[in-house]
């Protein structure tokens, strides 16, 4: 069990690297005028992805797996509050995955008019996210 805990804890730190770099190249890609840069840093971004979709998949995987192990060995695990909460923010960092990836072919397509701000405050939401999965799984507040 605790090389499961191991493998998820890895993966989950590689998904959450991607997810707080790739809105950055967004913001890089936004800031900058020649072609050539633009389609690096796109590139950049599609291997990004490629990554944090192992990752992510991953995390779920092994996020799952420790699931239903700690359902089989505790009673009353449905009971408690914090879990509902903790899926429902990683169901928030999937639908951002795939925001992102939506984002991503739209600056491939060219087709991108937000802002740098607009990307900088958007870079943001998947640090508070795991802050609030951190507290649901170390504190438990209900």
């Amino acid at each position: 069990m605790l090389w499961i805990k191991a493998l998820h804890l890895i993966a989950v730190i590689s998904w959450l690297a991607e997810l707080l770099y790739l809105p950055r190249l967004f913001v890089n890609w936004v800031e900058v005028t020649d072609a050539a840069t633009r389609q690096r840093l796109v590139l950049m971004m599609h291997r990004l992805q490629k990554l944090g979709h192992v990752a992510m998949t991953l995390t779920i995987i092994f996020g799952g797996w420790l699931l239903v192990r700690w359902i089989n060995a505790t009673d009353g695990y449905f009971n408690q509050g914090w879990l509902y909460a903790k899926l429902l923010l990683v169901a928030l960092l999937i639908a951002y995955q795939i925001w992102c990836g939506k984002i991503a072919r739209q600056m491939a397509a060219g087709n991108d008019n937000r802002s740098a701000r607009w990307y900088r405050w958007f870079n943001e939401m998947p640090a508070l996210i795991m802050i609030g999965i951190v507290v649901m799984v170390v504190v438990k507040p209900f």
